[in-house]
């Protein structure tokens, strides 16, 4: 009978990329990957609780672009298939991070490929293609920022700035492998970045609903859900000051401090309750468990 520490981690592996059992992370033995285990973004994507967090708030913060928004809203089953939309993407990074090296390039060429299927025009009548080497720069500086910040925040806030900018510059690997282009590489980089697109940026009827749909999505049992609502609010509270207002949240320093201490005790429990997640099975392979 699986013990409740066994119990716990299945209900995680059913949100993330790891159920869908297409990829092993654990061969073959030596390969390092695009990365390997001394790189920086092995850490800052190896705990689940964190990337959990930053992902939902990486999602949020990228609808923010119309363009973007528009390519999800038109060519996705997003809103019939939240979860199975947020595995494919675990999927991703699970796999380019510490997948080895030929089904690292695999996953990446197949999204490429997708991408010269995505176009068409916004809610405005903009032209978008998923293609588009600024909008995929966009997409990746949106997510990678957001990661960042929650491991900052629940895993380690003393990683060094000089480590923040390896994380980035590793993390380009892949965005420029699908595409993107003059993509930001250090901290300061990106937050100039963030300065020069907010203009670009919109909170409409649409980035509403891709919120309601996202703190409505089915949590994979009725005992996981209110964990789920917790990581859901930590996403919110976790975007900058300026990309909560847009979407109309104000939270106050009372209730930020409910929202991080309710994920600090659940990221304890998931940390105590994965063993072999995507991280610990890499390791394996490496021979470093």
């Amino acid at each position: 009978m699986p013990s409740v520490r066994d119990k716990i981690q299945q209900q995680i592996f059913r949100l993330n990329g790891l159920a869908m059992n297409e990829f092993d992370l654990s061969q073959p033995p030596g390969d390092p990957g695009l990365y390997g285990p001394e790189s920086v973004i092995w850490r800052v994507h190896g705990d689940f609780s964190s990337m959990l967090c930053g992902g939902i708030s990486a999602l949020l913060m990228q609808m923010l672009h119309p363009l973007a928004l528009a390519g999800v809203w038109d060519h996705s089953t997003f809103r019939d298939d939240m979860m199975g939309r947020l595995r494919r993407t675990s999927q991703f990074i699970a796999v380019t991070t510490f997948g080895n090296t030929a089904d690292a390039n695999t996953l990446i060429e197949r999204v490429r490929r997708i991408h010269l299927k995505v176009n068409g025009v916004d809610a405005c009548g903009t032209p978008y293609a998923a293609s588009d080497p600024a909008l995929l720069t966009w997409v990746h500086v949106a997510e990678t920022s957001r990661f960042l910040a929650s491991h900052l925040r629940y895993k380690n806030p003393q990683l060094t700035l000089a480590d923040q900018d390896r994380y980035y510059a590793e993390a380009a690997v892949v965005a420029e492998a699908l595409g993107a282009e003059q993509v930001p590489k250090t901290v300061q980089a990106v937050e100039d970045y963030f300065v020069a697109m907010r203009p670009q940026l919109r909170c409409d009827a649409r980035t509403r609903e891709v919120l309601s749909l996202l703190l409505s999505a089915p949590a994979p049992s009725w005992q996981a859900r209110p964990a789920m609502k917790a990581m859901m609010m930590a996403g919110i509270e976790l975007l900058p000051g300026w990309a909560q207002a847009q979407f109309g949240f104000q939270f106050s320093a009372p209730r930020r401090q409910i929202i991080r201490q309710r994920v600090k005790l659940l990221a304890a429990m998931l940390r105590w309750s994965i063993r072999r997640g995507a991280y610990q099975r890499a390791m394996a392979r490496m021979g470093r468990e």
